[in-house]
C-alpha cells in the first residue's frame, strides 16, 4: 500500500485492523473454538464483494418494487461492503433512450432500497472509512455495461454525480454505440472502439474504477495502454479451474481468464476478483482463489462473487422462477449454514492462508485500486 498514510483514518489499510463487530452473525452453529477464531479475524479485517447484484425494477410502471431487507442480508453475510451492480440488457433494448431510462430508473429504485434500510452509497473514500467506523455496511455503486451512454460521453459525468464509482465497460450485448469486443461474442473492433477509449479516459478524469470483466483479451490490453490508474476484472476464475459440472464448465469457459492474461492485468497493478461459480463448496472456492494467487500473487486477488445479496426481482405479471443453485450470496453453496464471508474465511484458513493474506484478499487489494481510481477525492 505505497503512498497511503499509515493511520486508522485511512481504513487502516496497512494493517487491516478495523472493528466490525456489527457484522458478526448471531446464528453461528460452529464449535465455540471455531466461532471464536473466525470472529477474531472478522473483527479486525474487512470483507468486500466487488461484484454483487441487487435486483430492482428498471421500468417506472413496475415501481416501487418489493421491499428488500438489504441491511439484514449484509449483516448476515459478514461482508462490510459490496459493489452493488445491475445490468440493462437482460431484456432486449429496442429504442434510443431506453437504456438511459432503465439506468435512471434503476438508480432511483436503489435510492429507495437504501432509504428503507438506512444505508448510503460510498461516494468518496472517506465515506467508506466513516461507514465502517460506525459499524454500518455500505455500498459502492456499479453498473454492468455502458449501454446507458448511447454514444454520449457527457452521461458518464451525470452518472458520477448520481453515485457511480465502479463501471463495467461491457456486458453480454453490444451497446447502441459499442465500446469494444465482448469475450463471448465474435470480435469486431480489435479491442476497444474509439468511443470505448474515450470512456476509459473519462473514467480516469472523473475518478471511476474501471472493471474489464466481459472484455476480450484485446479489449483488456487496449484499456491497459490508455488508463492512467489500475483497473480490475471483478468476477472470473482461472481457466484451469473448471469444477465438477461439465455443462456448467462449458458455459462458463469463455468467461474465464487464462494464466497469461491474468499476469498481464496483475503486472499493470490491477486486481482480479474470483467468483463463486464452478465451486460446489466454500472449500472449493478457497482453492480457486489459491489457484489465482499462485499465478498472480497475493496482492492482486480479491472477491467478486457474481451472486445476489437479495432475492431476484420479477416484474408483476412475470412468472417467478426458483432461484438458481448458488445464486444468492448467503446461499452460494448447498448446505451452507453460515453467512457467506464466515464460510469463506474458514475455508481460506483450511486452505493454508494466513490472517494477513485473508485481509488482502478480503478487502485490502481492492481498496488499493479503488483509492487510486477515485483520485484524491
Amino acid at each position: 500500500m505505497k503512498n497511503l498514510p499509515h493511520s486508522r483514518r485511512n481504513f487502516i489499510i496497512k494493517t487491516g485492523t478495523l472493528g466490525a463487530s456489527i457484522f458478526l452473525s448471531p446464528y453461528l452453529s460452529w464449535s465455540k473454538s471455531k466461532k471464536e477464531e473466525i470472529e477474531a479475524i472478522l473483527v479486525k479485517n474487512l470483507g468486500i464483494d466487488t461484484h454483487n447484484h441487487i435486483d430492482v425494477p428498471l421500468n417506472k410502471a413496475d415501481f416501487p418494487g418489493p421491499k428488500i431487507d438489504l441491511l439484514r442480508e449484509m449483516k448476515k453475510s459478514g461482508l462490510s461492503a459490496i459493489c452493488m451492480t445491475f445490468a440493462l440488457d437482460y431484456q432486449k433494448l429496442s429504442r434510443e433512450g431506453e437504456a438511459f431510462e432503465r439506468f435512471e430508473n434503476g438508480l432511483n429504485a436503489l435510492d429507495e432500497v437504501l432509504n428503507q434500510n438506512g444505508m448510503e452509497r460510498a461516494l468518496v473514500f472517506g465515506d467508506l472509512e466513516r461507514s465502517i467506523k460506525n459499524n454500518q455496511p455500505t455500498l459502492i455503486q456499479s453498473i454492468e455495461g455502458g449501454h446507458f451512454l448511447e454514444g454520449k460521453l457527457e452521461r458518464l459525468e451525470w452518472a458520477y454525480k448520481r453515485g457511480l464509482r465502479h463501471f463495467g465497460l461491457l456486458h453480454d450485448s453490444n451497446a447502441s454505440t459499442p465500446l469494444g469486443d465482448i469475450y463471448t461474442n465474435p470480435p469486431q473492433w480489435n479491442g476497444l472502439t474509439d468511443f470505448g477509449k474515450q470512456v476509459v479516459e473519462e473514467c480516469n478524469r472523473l475518478g471511476i474504477l474501471i472493471d474489464l470483466t466481459h472484455c476480450s483479451n484485446e479489449a483488456i490490453n487496449a484499456a491497459l495502454k490508455i488508463s492512467k490508474t489500475p483497473m480490475m476484472v471483478s468476477h472470473t476464475g482461472l481457466n484451469t479451474q473448471l469444477g465438477n459440472n461439465p455443462q456448467m464448465a462449458k458455459m462458463m469457459a469463455p468467461r474465464l481468464i487464462s494464466r497469461e492474461q491474468a499476469k498481464i492485468l496483475a503486472d499493470s497493478g490491477g486486481v482480479i476478483g474470483v467468483w463463486t461459480h464452478l465451486s460446489d463448496s466454500a472449500l472449493e472456492y478457497a482453492q480457486n482463489i489459491k489457484a489465482m494467487v499462485n499465478v498472480v500473487g497475493i496482492d492482486q486477488v480479491c472477491i467478486g462473487t457474481d451472486t445476489k445479496m437479495t432475492p431476484s426481482y420479477h416484474p408483476e405479471g412475470d412468472a417467478p422462477r426458483p432461484p438458481r443453485n448458488g445464486e444468492r450470496t448467503n446461499g452460494a453453496w448447498a448446505g451452507q449454514s453460515q453467512g457467506f464471508y464466515y464460510e469463506v474465511v474458514d475455508a481460506l484458513l483450511k486452505t493454508g492462508f494466513k490472517e494477513e493474506e485473508i485481509a488482502k484478499i478480503g478487502s485490502l487489494n481492492f481498496l488499493r485500486v479503488l483509492k487510486l481510481a477515485l483520485n484524491k477525492r
